[in-house]
């Protein structure tokens, strides 16, 4: 394949791992960040350290402060700010598009639900730019922590979006040896799935604390599962890409590591730390915690029982004991399993 100049907005542990997978393949890459100390980091150290440790990165790799640099000639440009910047972020990339006079295919690579408005990404990405600077939108989701992608372990994603011929593209530029992208055009089904399996990590971050066994988990994932499912099919959603990558593959790569900001952040919930404790604690954006909000909300306004996400609800915003709610959970009027 020949070079491409890929941008990515977000220096994160995330961002910076995707970063260095498409440089990894040989295109030129451009990463886009906020703070000055972690740009000239990349640039000079070829390190993010803050996020990834003594990982080194393609020497290839430059990085910026400038939205305009970081852009400019991109075919591809891959969001990865969180989901309550998304939206300032996409609205300041649509002046550098316009400024540029250039279109790019849009990719979004953050995985949460907009507070105020329940959108996802992609439609946040959707409203703020101009239809006309966009040769395309795509979603990536899937099991992939970024501690994980650095160090190559096999990861697998998949590359979704309405228009298969977007995501074969984004499929292309991102695939390697050891990170192997597939596609999907259910864009509704992936990016609820990438939100809705923060809110059940949390729940197994809570068991885990509590000491909680193995019969105990696999009931967490599988109910969780069919309450990601059941709410996806309330927004027409197809049931299998819950069965996908975008559903119980990152549900079980969320929900069982450590590396997963919201499990770590269900850990503490379990050993009686308040919601404003763990967020101080972690010093990192925990997207399910404010998911755990929209979810209680969606769950209500579409009318679809979610009994776990509302126990985590209850124990993120109302302060219970996580031993009292499992125990209600447990106590419920018993029904058919496909429910």
């Amino acid at each position: 394949m020949d070079q491409i100049k890929v941008a990515v907005l977000g220096a994160g542990s995330w961002g910076t791992a995707l970063a260095n997978v498409v440089a990894e393949n040989g295109h030129a890459v451009k990463i886009w960040g906020h703070r000055a100390v972690t740009v000239d980091e990349i640039n000079t150290q070829h390190t993010n350290k803050e996020y990834l440790g003594d990982r080194v990165l393609q020497a290839s790799i430059s990085a910026t402060t400038d939205l305009l640099t970081a852009v400019d000639e991109a075919e591809i440009i891959l969001s990865v700010v969180p989901t309550k910047a998304t939206r300032e972020v996409a609205n300041l990339l649509n002046q550098a598009l316009e400024q540029l006079q250039q279109k790019s295919i849009v990719v979004a690579a953050t995985k949460g639900l907009e507070p105020s408005t329940y959108k996802f990404a992609s439609q946040m990405i959707t409203e703020e730019i101009e239809a006309k600077y966009l040769a395309g939108i795509a979603v990536i989701a899937g099991p992939s922590h970024a501690e994980g992608v650095i160090k190559h372990d096999p990861t697998t994603v998949t590359a979704v979006s309405e228009d298969l011929a977007v995501a074969e593209r984004v499929q292309r530029v991102m695939s390697n040896s050891t990170f192997r992208v597939y596609t999907n055009d259910d864009i509704v089904g992936a990016e609820l799935g990438g939100a809705l399996k923060n809110v059940i990590a949390i729940a197994a971050g809570a068991l885990q604390s509590l000491n909680y066994d193995a019969n105990a988990k696999a009931a967490l994932f599988t109910r969780g599962l069919n309450e990601m499912a059941q709410l996806g099919k309330a927004y027409g959603a197809s049931p299998m890409t819950f069965m996908g990558l975008a559903g119980v593959g990152d549900l079980f790569a969320t929900a069982t590591s450590t590396h997963s900001r919201n499990f770590r952040a269900g850990m503490q919930l379990g050993e009686g730390l308040s919601k404003e404790e763990v967020i101080e604690h972690m010093g990192m954006v925990i997207e399910g915690i404010s998911t755990t909000k929209v979810v209680h909300d969606l769950a209500q306004t579409k009318q679809v029982e979610m009994p776990i996400s509302e126990a985590v609800y209850q124990v993120i915003y109302e302060d219970r004991d996580p031993k009292i709610v499992i125990r209600e959970l447990m106590d419920r009027p018993l029904h058919h399993e496909g429910k």
